[in-house]
């Protein structure tokens, strides 16, 4: 058996600029660039629709929002979603995630807390407790909650009413979603990674927020090719380019705005260090397949990191095939990393 250390002492001790996770200077600078209404949001269109339809439904009945539940990987804008449905509804938004609930207390002071109409936004909802779960059932349904009185044999359930609201569940594992939860909730949607015409536009959007004038359109298509089809990238590396531009940098020429990658070690393909040194891994094996755990413990990253964040993009180019245990690397991710110049600084 594969043995695992808690500790990283490699290179994964380093943020990787490509990750798609929300960083606390992602949440810092994400504020001015993240639009405020539907009509700016670019891209997932028919969930856009949808949601256009349902608020304005809603303001028109005099009635909360429906429960929406809104999944795949991180970066495709599930956080934005939610603050857009707040601003056109007019309501607060309350934004917590599952390692703030503990406890029974934590999720009934949220409940009770929250005014009349709220969105109530919960990520990662799939790593909630069972407990967490069955207060959210009565809350979700008929916006009551059960709250106990005394202890032992004389512990009575008081039932109490709560402020209609909407809750926003996000998640990155549907699967792990449990069903009376996951029934619960009226609008299932699923981002999309974006494509290179949607990506460009956020480009230019971005670079406009932040008074960067790039006139080479072709730079913002290569920030876009380079972004793994996923918005948080594309705003990361745009303040990346805004700073290289700021001191001075060459951002106008393919040369200059390419030479800024390699540092990076961002590949064409908006590849880094870690999905080569999975891809390198798997070849390795001349194209057997690895067990995750086995992979997790050689390339010393958590597996729910590899499921979550770094193989769903790898999935989507068809670089990598998997079933729920194993995975092995296809043809084109063999003939990529063979022929791939790539840079490790």
């Amino acid at each position: 058996m594969a043995i695992k250390s808690s500790k990283k002492t490699d290179d994964n001790t380093k943020e990787r600029v490509i990750s798609p996770k929300e960083s606390e200077l992602d949440t810092l600078n994400e504020v001015k660039l993240r639009p405020k209404l539907l009509v700016d949001y670019i891209g997932q269109d028919s969930i856009k629709k949808h949601l256009d339809i349902a608020i304005k439904s809603a303001n028109i009945r005099w009635e909360p929002l429906e429960h929406i539940l809104l999944y795949w990987p991180p970066g495709l804008g599930k956080t934005t979603l939610s603050l857009i449905i707040s601003n056109e509804m007019w309501v607060n938004l309350k934004h917590t995630s599952w390692p703030a609930i503990e406890k029974q207390a934590d999720i009934i002071s949220i409940l009770t807390g929250i005014s009349e109409w709220d969105i109530l936004f919960i990520d990662e909802i799939h790593r909630l407790k069972p407990q967490i779960e069955e207060i959210l059932y009565g809350a979700m349904e008929d916006y009551t909650i059960d709250i106990m009185v005394g202890s032992g044999t004389g512990a009575t359930s008081i039932k109490m009413d709560i402020p209609k609201f909407t809750l926003v569940g996000a998640t990155t594992k549907l699967s792990s979603l449990s069903s009376p939860l996951r029934d619960r909730f009226w609008n299932i949607f699923k981002l999309d990674f974006y494509n290179r015409d949607e990506l460009g536009k956020i480009v230019r959007r971005s670079l406009n927020i932040l008074w960067c004038e790039i006139k080479n359109n072709e730079v913002g298509d290569i920030v876009a090719k380079k972004s793994r089809w996923t918005p948080r990238i594309v705003n990361r590396f745009v303040k990346i380019v805004r700073d290289y531009q700021t001191v001075g940098h060459d951002v106008e020429s393919i040369s200059g705005i390419e030479k800024i990658f390699d540092w990076l070690g961002i590949d064409s393909l908006g590849l880094d260090y870690l999905d080569r040194k999975i891809l390198e891994t798997l070849n390795s094996f001349w194209l057997k397949p690895i067990w995750l755990n086995t992979l997790s413990s050689i390339v010393w990253e958590e597996e729910d990191t590899i499921e979550d964040v770094i193989e769903p993009f790898l999935l989507k180019i068809w670089f990598i095939e998997r079933t729920g245990r194993w995975r092995v690397i296809t043809d084109a991710g063999k003939s990529h990393i063979e022929t791939t110049v790539y840079n490790f600084k």
